[in-house]
């Protein structure tokens, strides 16, 4: 076994290799960018080494400077977690010249699985069933649009070389084709580097199902189950589960079978995910092979008990693979989340900023959680703003159900917008209960998922009010926020009362706080209730109106956040009367939803436009955003060229809407 291996990654998977290397013995070399400076990784290894400035092509791209540090530490094996360099061909040729072991599989396996159109005629040879397509080397517009036509509609544009989404578009119609190719390419480029597409048949209600295999030097190759990843937005997944809801054994040796199938075609070597299309009437289709380690293998772990990472090393060491097909059992069901930083509001806009305060649920047989962060990191835009996965398991999947929803409800961040509330809509919605699983699931079900959450603000405030009081309840709080330091609050000799002025998003209210022998009166919007209230730490317990209820609260400067069940509410503590000052209107004003690059502007000025009509387009995280008109009118000015690098609220365009 390796003595020392360097982790070519950062985040949540270079601290998952770092914990199994760690119970192994095995000393662990962290890389990092200057914006990573402080990131967990970085403190759980051994040793760490700067590689330059934050963006991945300076630092976590830079193949040169990963091996020099890999010989300088004195590093035997690299492991390349996945993104970045994992299934990078060049790279992994570049550490068996430097003689260093690539935890991964072969150099011929990972080009072979690189270019998707090429993996398509490997699997086709090797008998795996495809979905209809053109994955031809001819990329003129001319063909690829001839083609389409004959495929059909709807079907799948997808980047040869992408992943993760990116370089990928569903047409539904052949008036739709030529600029979603434009799009696609645009985004594959950015992304990989290559911007050869291939085309597939669209299928309208398939569930994505793919199978984890492993192999080893000493010829043995087996499959530990499947998962089910069909809950996506954006092409990317959001949930996963294992094993794949209503699967029948048949079809689970049928599928795995095919997926060893195809890792030998390969001489495959390694962990592995072999991707199907798993359509309604049982039958499945070869999508991809990822030639690494998956953001979900955390379910396959929880059901068959494997540490898949362990099995990486051993693998990787020469070893042969701790069990063979028939010793891998299966126990129970395991649910994987992915907790982002993104505002699923606003089509799932990323999102940056400090988390100011982080508390996530108790681990244990039933729960685990797995993070590169902790509370007052940063959440820049440079990386993909996943912050955690959360698995949870249990003897059944409605059971499982029951354990994510308790887990979603006891994390809880401050500091950035998470999609903690979309994931409990999700996992509580009747259909995800019901099994009633496919790829278009959350555009399906988008009224529901997306529908107003049970309007709890005025508790909110009132439990704000109630913390407020709580934390300052004694003369020797002498804080600039103190209601003692206020001589509007409290008097000698009279009930003493207090004026709270709470904001909570746009909406300003003043609370009178009157205290009592052992309680408050708070009154609100006219209505006064009787209240009680202790603060522990980040628990109040208070009772409304004769409600009990325990909710946790953290403070940030000047905000308060209340968080009731999965819901989080952010109000803002005005201490002081201050002068507000109306914003100019700004209606007619395009701003830019984060910082980015501008990729073409459609535009230009005294151009007349229609309401939806795209006036720009730009790139962040990796991204394509459309930036639309919001009504009919005129564009008066353009302040950006392609090219252009933007900050987060920046007006791209002046605009003028159409008078009534």
């Amino acid at each position: 076994m390796f003595r020392k291996i360097l982790i070519a990654n950062r985040g949540e998977i270079a601290c998952r290799v770092i914990d199994t290397a760690h119970k192994l013995g095995i000393r662990c070399v962290a890389v990092y960018s200057e914006a990573d400076a402080n990131a967990r990784h970085v403190r759980l290894a051994d040793e760490a080494f700067l590689l330059g400035p934050a963006a991945s092509k300076d630092s976590y791209l830079r193949a040169d400077k990963i091996l020099a540090i890999a010989k300088q530490s004195g590093a035997e094996a690299i492991h390349p977690g996945y993104g970045f360099l994992s299934e990078n061909e060049d790279f992994a040729r570049a550490c068996a010249e430097a003689g260093v072991v690539f935890i991964g599989p072969p150099v011929p396996a990972i080009a072979a699985m690189g270019s998707k159109s090429a993996a398509k005629k490997i699997m086709q040879h090797a008998g795996v069933p495809l979905v209809p397509g053109y994955h031809g080397d001819d990329q003129s517009d001319a063909t690829l649009a001839a083609e389409s036509a004959k495929i059909g509609y709807p079907q799948l544009l997808k980047a040869a070389y992408g992943g993760g989404g990116k370089g990928m578009r569903v047409v539904w119609n052949a008036d739709e084709f030529a600029p979603a190719l434009a799009s696609a390419r645009r985004e594959a480029k950015a992304s990989f580097g290559n911007d050869k597409m291939l085309l597939e048949r669209y299928l309208t209600k398939p569930r994505h199902v793919e199978i984890q295999v492993f192999a080893d030097n000493h010829g043995n190759a087996v499959y530990l189950a499947e998962r089910d990843c069909s809950i996506q937005r954006r092409h990317q997944k959001v949930i996963e589960e294992a094993p794949a809801p209503n699967f029948t054994p048949a079809q689970r040796q049928a599928m795995g079978e095919a997926a060893v199938k195809a890792a030998q075609a390969i001489d495959y070597r390694g962990a592995g995910t072999v991707e199907f299309l798993f359509d309604e009437d049982g039958s499945f289709y070869f999508m991809e092979m990822n030639t690494r380690l998956q953001v979900e293998h955390p379910v396959t772990e929880m059901i068959t008990g494997q540490d898949l990472v362990q099995w990486q090393l051993l693998v990787a060491a020469g070893e042969k693979l701790p069990l063979s097909q028939q010793q891998i059992q299966l126990d129970g069901h395991a649910i994987e989340v992915r907790v982002y930083a993104e505002d699923p509001d606003n089509d799932f806009l990323p999102a940056t900023g400090k988390l100011t305060y982080l508390r996530q649920p108790e681990q244990s047989r039933h729960v685990r959680v797995d993070t590169g962060v902790v509370e007052h990191d940063e959440v820049t835009p440079y990386y993909d703003p996943m912050i955690a996965k959360l698995i949870v398991w249990d003897e059944s999947r409605d059971r499982a159900i029951s354990r994510m929803l308790r887990a979603l409800d006891d994390y809880r961040i401050a500091g950035v917008t998470t999609n903690l509330g979309f994931l409990t809509s999700l996992v509580e919605h009747p259909a995800f209960k019901a099994a009633e699983l496919d790829t278009n699931f959350i555009n399906k079900h988008q009224a529901s998922l997306f529908a107003p959450a049970h309007n709890q603000q005025s508790q909110a405030l009132l439990l704000a009010a109630l913390y407020i009081v709580s934390k300052q309840q004694a003369p020797s709080c002498q804080t600039a926020s103190s209601p003692w330091q206020f001589s509007h609050g409290w008097r000698l000799n009279e009930t003493p009362s207090l004026n709270l002025e709470l904001k909570l998003g746009d909406d300003k209210q003043l609370i009178n706080v009157a205290a009592q022998q052992q309680h408050y009166s708070l009154t609100l919007n006219g209505q006064t209730l009787d209240c009680q209230a202790s603060l522990n730490g980040d628990e109040l317990s208070a009772i409304l109106a004769g409600h009990r209820m325990k909710v946790r609260v953290s403070q940030y400067q000047d905000t308060i956040s209340v968080f009731i069940k999965h819901q989080r509410y952010d109000i803002v503590y005005q201490t002081e009367v201050a002068t507000v000052i109306d914003a100019a209107d700004n209606a007619g004003s395009l701003t830019a939803p984060m910082n980015g690059t501008i990729v073409a502007v459609l535009c230009q000025p005294e151009q007349q436009v229609q309401a939806g009509e795209t006036l720009v387009i730009m790139e962040a995280m990796k991204m394509e955003y459309a930036i639309k008109a919001p009504k009919a009118g005129t564009v008066n000015a353009v302040f950006y060229a392609a090219g252009d690098l933007v900050k987060d609220g920046a007006q791209l365009v002046d605009f003028s809407p159409e008078e009534a």
